[in-house]
């Protein structure tokens, strides 16, 4: 495993350190690590999402792709 070497402001040590004694994490490293894959998860998520705007921008339902939702059974209640 690589290391990565960083440099904290105090306040921030600080709230770190509190979620190792709330059992959020079990080191600062470990912290650390959880906020990082959290990042990287929310990165992720947003371009996911940014291709499906971009996908329904360039190709907008029409009512032929939608139409058959309201011809079923469920549309009819």
């Amino acid at each position: 495993m690589a290391q990565l070497a960083t440099r904290l402001d105090d306040d921030l040590l600080d709230e770190v350190d509190k979620l190792v004694a709330a059992k959020m994490a079990d080191s600062r490293s470990d912290a650390v690590r959880i906020a990082l894959r959290e990042l990287i998860e929310r990165r992720r998520r947003a371009e996911i999402g940014q291709a499906i705007v971009d996908e329904y921008t360039s190709r907008p339902q029409s009512a032929s792709d939608v139409g058959w939702s309201d011809a079923s059974p469920a549309g009819n209640r």
